[in-house]
């Protein structure tokens, strides 16, 4: 029951996030399927072992571009988890170059 909540959670937040903040990845760029397979493995990585990160850096960000506090700790509270589930999905299907956008193109290390 817990899992099936949590999933559900996970999604009405990702339903939720406005689309324009899916950006392509960042290794989408490249041109070669080992440069694409090698950026996705990285960048699968990377959210996997920060996602965490996001929430503190996404309500530092709000109060630094003079933003809503609260919007940030919203973002800060959903990002991790969209960050680090996204990631681990990246990091598995390295071997097929198709994008799984993040908000705001992942984590930003």
């Amino acid at each position: 029951m817990k899992k099936t909540t949590i999933l559900l959670v996970i999604i009405l937040i990702l339903c939720s996030t406005p689309s324009n903040l899916f950006a392509a990845s960042p290794w989408t760029k490249a041109q070669t399927y080992g440069g694409k397979t090698g950026g996705k493995l990285v960048f699968g990585l990377k959210n996997v072992l920060f996602g965490w990160s996001s929430l503190f850096m996404e309500p530092a960000e709000a109060i630094a571009n003079g933003e809503n506090i609260w919007a940030g700790f919203g973002q800060g509270l959903a990002y991790p988890i969209i960050n680090t589930v996204g990631g681990a999905l990246q990091f598995l299907t390295f071997p097929a170059p198709f994008d799984i956008p993040l908000p705001e193109t992942g984590e930003k290390f």
